[in-house]
C-alpha cells in the first residue's frame, strides 16, 4: 500500500471514531415536533381558509345574479317585458314560442344554478321590485345569516 493511500485510510478511520458511526435519519423526538408544528400551523390556517371559501362562493353568487340581470334586462329591452314564471330563466337561451321579438340568446349557456348547485329563484312580478331574483344560499332555506343568508338581486 502506498504512503498517500494509508494516510488516506487513517484519516477515514479517525474521522468515523472521533464522530461516531452515523446512522441517517430522524429520531422520535424530531418527528413529533416537527408533527407538532404542523398541527399547530394546519389549526391555525384552516379556518382562515374555509372561511375565505365560503365567502368567495357568496361572491360567486352575487356576480352570477349580476349576470342574470343584464340578460334579463336585454330581454325585457328586446321584447317589451320580463319572462312570464312559466318561460323562467330558459327564456334567456331558448326561444320562447309566443315572443317574435325575441333577439336572444342572452346567455351563453344555459342559466347556472348557484354555487350550492341549486337553480336561482326567479320571481315575476317581483315583490321588491319589477322581478325578484334570489339564491336560498348555503343551507337552501329562506332567511338565514352569514353564509346561509340569501342572495337577492334587491
Amino acid at each position: 500500500m502506498s504512503r498517500y493511500q494509508n494516510q488516506n485510510t487513517e484519516m477515514r478511520e479517525s474521522s468515523a471514531l472521533r464522530w461516531g458511526k452515523t446512522t441517517g435519519g430522524f429520531t422520535l423526538l424530531e418527528l413529533l415536533v416537527v408533527m407538532v408544528i404542523i398541527g399547530l400551523l394546519a389549526g391555525y390556517v384552516a379556518p382562515k381558509y374555509f372561511s375565505q371559501v365560503g365567502k368567495s362562493e357568496v361572491k360567486v353568487a352575487q356576480a352570477q345574479i349580476d349576470s342574470l340581470e343584464k340578460a334579463l334586462d336585454q330581454y325585457r329591452l328586446d321584447t317589451g317585458h320580463y319572462p312570464t314564471p312559466e318561460q323562467g330563466l330558459a327564456a334567456l337561451t331558448i326561444r320562447p314560442s309566443s315572443e317574435p321579438k325575441w333577439q336572444g340568446p342572452y346567455l351563453k349557456k344555459t342559466s347556472p344554478p348557484d354555487p350550492w348547485g341549486r337553480a336561482y329563484v326567479y320571481r315575476y312580478p317581483g315583490e321588491h321590485g319589477e322581478y325578484d331574483l334570489f339564491s336560498y344560499g348555503k343551507d337552501g332555506q329562506p332567511g338565514g345569516t352569514g353564509e346561509a343568508a340569501d342572495i337577492t338581486n334587491w
